[in-house]
């Protein structure tokens, strides 16, 4: 069969349908670096072009004729992460260039990928419209949400898939998808064994991590590390945060009360003042519930263990980042020893978490995974094994690099639906020439 790539990114789509036989007869990727090493995984006569808007706006004729569309489109506009806006969003609306292909070159089959969130936004009017869309051009559609992990990958990215055929659905079902599924997933396999292109945690970075390991080693051993995340900012502050907040007091009332690790906001200016308290208490808006939970919890954490923990915090106090001043331990009750997790250095804390499986690859170099015993990041080649992507080239700049990884769709999940999804009936008992293609094609491998 035929296949279109939209939004094609490194081609975790292409990868998989190739993968089974098909052929990619048309691309499409804003990215011109991306839309370079495209070409480079794919072949330089690859038919890879630019700003799918333009193109279905201009000479939406250039498509060719295919079965199959695939397309993991933007999911900015509908991510948990960002501002949720939708449709409302310019990004959002690509989802009306995917409508306006199939409905001009109506493919029997096509399979998106997105955040799952999707299906939810707005109290899940965005994805009913979208799912109105798809009826009123003949299309039966299902989704499910999977991750990487679900499949013996070690990384959480939840995501949902979407189907659609003109034909029905009678002959698919995701749960022969879910009989793939693995109950354990192996780390080690996709780690890398002293690798020499490794970036090495900075030693800031493991410094601060030294602190916060030093705050925990100073905690008796019959004190639980608190599950819910630690804002070392709250240790000793007093400012108000629930029936009144910062931004409604007064430069003398705020006077009354300490910020930051318990600093005096007395005999500040205003602006001072609020300079002197963590960023998420500078708003104009009364704090939400988790928010004033988190800090009613942290408040009584430090006043609980403060005889023990005190000389460090005020190293903690000194770290050049907020974000390094917070501390989110999702380890339970395992080895108190930090650098035996895996890491991240997020907006919102340093995140400890479990070695099952890394947390999700975003489009943001700033979250890159951390392997705490080996104190480094992980590489782009570990990277591509998280997405399936094994054996493709990645844009030469690191940065680029895991944008692209953390934008990728994962082509072993893809593979597994689209296996289940483009199954052909015989005809009299005779194979049809695709099912022949597939029981006689070997394993794909992208160009060099």
């Amino acid at each position: 069969m035929k296949f279109i790539d939209l939004f094609a990114g490194l081609g975790g789509f292409h990868k998989a349908l190739h993968e089974l036989g098909h052929e990619c007869v048309f691309a499409s990727e804003l990215d011109p670096v991306l839309r370079e090493t495209y070409k480079i995984n794919w072949g330089k006569d690859i038919n890879i072009n630019g700003d799918i808007r333009k193109i279905v706006k201009d000479n939406i004729d250039s498509i060719p004729d295919h079965d199959i569309l695939c397309a993991g489109f933007p999911c900015q506009p509908f991510s948990k992460a960002g501002k949720q806006l939708g449709r409302e969003d310019e990004r959002g609306t690509l989802f009306d260039e995917i409508i306006k292909v199939l409905e001009k070159k109506t493919p029997q089959y096509f399979i998106l990928e997105n955040v799952r969130f999707i299906a939810k936004h707005n109290n899940e009017e965005t994805w009913k419209a979208m799912k109105a869309e798809f009826q009123r051009l003949g299309y039966t559609v299902d989704h499910r949400d999977y991750s990487p992990h679900d499949f013996g990958i070690p990384q959480h990215r939840q995501r949902i898939f979407i189907v659609g055929s003109l034909n029905g659905l009678d002959h698919f079902s995701f749960d022969k998808v879910d009989k793939s599924k693995k109950a354990v997933v192996e780390l080690e396999k996709f780690i890398e064994t002293n690798p020499t292109n490794a970036k090495k945690l900075p030693k800031a970075n493991q410094d601060c991590i030294k602190l916060w390991q030093e705050l925990i080693d100073c905690l008796p051993k019959e004190t639980k590390i608190p599950g819910f995340p630690i804002w070392g900012m709250e240790f000793g502050a007093t400012y108000p945060f629930e029936e009144t907040y910062p931004h409604l007091l007064s430069q003398e009332e705020l006077a009354k009360y300490k910020g930051n690790f318990g600093c005096s906001l007395k005999g500040m200016t205003k602006d001072e003042q609020l300079t002197n308290l963590p960023s998420y208490a500078r708003v104009e808006d009364e704090f939400p519930d988790w928010k004033q939970r988190y800090i009613k919890q942290s408040r009584k954490f430090y006043k609980d263990n403060k005889e023990n923990i005190e000389f460090v915090v005020r190293e903690i106090e000194k770290l050049s980042s907020q974000s390094w001043q917070k501390l989110e331990w999702n380890v339970g009750e395992g080895k108190r020893k930090i650098n035996n997790y895996i890491l991240q250095f997020r907006a919102s804390g340093i995140r400890v978490k479990k070695t099952d499986f890394f947390p999700s690859l975003v489009c943001t170099n700033t979250q890159i995974p951390i392997i705490g015993w080996e104190k480094r990041y992980i590489t782009t080649a570990e990277g591509l094994k998280l997405q399936s992507l094994t054996g493709l080239k990645l844009p030469a700049n690191d940065n680029a690099a895991f944008k692209a990884l953390g934008n990728a769709v994962n082509s072993k999940i893809v593979k597994l639906i689209a296996t289940q999804l483009l199954i052909e009936k015989k005809l009299n008992g005779v194979a049809t020439q695709h099912q022949q293609s597939l029981s006689i094609s070997k394993r794909y491998e992208p160009a060099r």
